[in-house]
């Protein structure tokens, strides 16, 4: 009988608060965002989106896109290479590259994740400096990843989450939704879903590593063909969203949850 400690959405949990303890993860906003729009907008805008968001700063939704575009191409030309580097060792080392590569892959999904949810307008996902991850933080990444890899519970959690956010103008993540109330849930169905295909993301990895130089290759467009889809599918479900349309924003310091 498999034991709580042994199941997908266990799994999948521990593999998300290591990952995003790794060096380099834990995405600023309020440097991401000035880096990230410098190119685009006016200091003006640019000091009105950390302070406020990118929406309420009114960042047109094609400045946004343009600059998700950016960040996307970082991210997944860094994780490709990282990818074909560690495919080189061949299958005697696979045992110990498959892990570390797969936490690196694991990392950069979590990168991409934040960056793109600060350029579309959501709060700071970590409430101090340190990077340390709360229940909250980290349900609304799970949800996140979930997008990323097709769940379509993943979709609903982050509309509704959205919503919240939304209409009560809040400047940090609605806890108690994310960890008691509608939306924890389908949390706890998207990290049951994401522990399943984990595994099999592994295992695939494992595999494309076994001849050494070739598995370099295999390895590096197998990051390329899943990484680069999976983060335009989040980019394209949060510019859908109310909350990134340009425009004035009522804001409370309050959470009201």
């Amino acid at each position: 009988m498999t034991s709580i400690e042994e199941s997908p959405e266990s799994r999948f949990s521990v593999l998300l608060v290591g990952a995003a303890k790794l060096p380099g993860v834990h995405i600023k906003r309020s440097s991401y965002l000035k880096n990230a729009l410098s190119r685009y907008c006016s200091e003006e805008e640019i000091g009105r989106a950390i302070e406020q968001s990118p929406a309420a700063a009114g960042i047109p939704l094609e400045i946004l896109d343009k600059a998700a575009n950016d960040s996307i191409n970082y991210e997944t030309a860094k994780v490709s290479a990282i990818s074909a580097a560690a495919g080189i060792p061949g299958l005697v080392f696979m045992p110990a590259t498959v892990p570390a590569d797969f936490a690196q892959y694991f990392g950069h999904m979590l990168r991409i994740a934040q960056k793109l949810a600060y350029l579309y307008s959501w709060p700071d996902l970590f409430d101090n400096d340190g990077d340390d991850i709360d229940d909250a933080t980290k349900n609304m990444l799970t949800l996140f990843l979930g997008v990323m890899l097709g769940a379509q519970w993943a979709n609903a959690g982050v509309s509704t989450v959205a919503g919240l956010l939304a209409e009560q103008a809040l400047k940090k993540l609605p806890r108690q939704a994310l960890t008691k109330g509608a939306v924890y849930p389908l949390v706890k169905k998207v990290a049951g879903y994401l522990g399943k295909e984990m595994t099999k993301q592994i295992f695939a990895r494992g595999v494309s590593k076994a001849i050494p130089v070739i598995g370099a290759v295999i390895a590096g467009g197998f990051t390329l063909a899943t990484y680069y889809p999976m983060a335009r599918r989040l980019k394209s479900h949060l510019a859908s969203l109310e909350m990134t349309k340009p425009g004035p924003r009522i804001v409370d310091a309050d959470v009201i949850d």
